[in-house]
């Protein structure tokens, strides 16, 4: 078994990997955490020092597959320099179609009471993660509504995409609605 030290980041990326197949599979809740260590091939205390919980393993993986996710949406932002209202509307599609053809992202959404408060009750680091990019474009593309408008815009758009990804309509409808609460509050601001 590996140990933390030995080489942390390749331990880390085996038990996400590992943790990503369970939850893909449909087999997270019935996983232990010393099932998902030995498919990673690293200690159970390995994986305990490195996530601390089930639960901060799943938050991880759901971060990690968003983190890929946000850099097309960052690229998709920064190729429409001349509109960021429409930017932001485009990224709220972008995120709901993964939502639906992500295989881990549509877990997560339609997956069962162990997965689904990664979206709700304990969304806090995925959603912070978003809304600061969103924010950060926003700031830059439109110094003159601040960083508190910019901020408080790109709250509303994610949780309202997460609403829309856990009550689907079509992402084109969804990417609209948002588009036109993203223009009324920057106009507001």
């Amino acid at each position: 078994m590996e140990t933390v030290s030995a080489n942390r980041g390749t331990a880390r990326e085996r038990l996400m990997d590992a943790a990503y197949a369970e939850v893909v599979a449909g087999a997270w809740a019935e996983r232990r955490m010393a099932d998902i260590a030995t498919a990673a091939q690293v200690s159970r205390q390995t994986l305990y020092n490195v996530f601390g919980s089930k639960e901060g393993l799943l938050q991880a993986i759901v971060v990690r597959e968003v983190n890929a996710l946000l850099d097309g949406v960052v690229g998709l932002l920064a190729a429409d320099e001349t509109d960021p209202v429409s930017a932001v509307s485009r990224s709220t599609r972008l995120i709901l179609l993964a939502a639906r053809d992500n295989p881990l992202l549509h877990a997560v959404v339609t997956g069962d009471r162990d997965l689904l408060p990664v979206l709700t009750t304990r969304s806090a680091p995925l959603l912070d993660v978003v809304g600061e990019r969103i924010a950060a474009m926003l700031e830059d593309r439109c110094p003159e509504v601040g960083p508190r408008t910019a901020e408080s815009v790109a709250d509303v758009s994610v949780r309202l995409t997460v609403s829309y990804a856990l009550q689907p309509i079509d992402p084109d409808q969804a990417a609209h609605r948002v588009e036109t609460v993203v223009h009324g509050m920057l106009r507001a601001g």
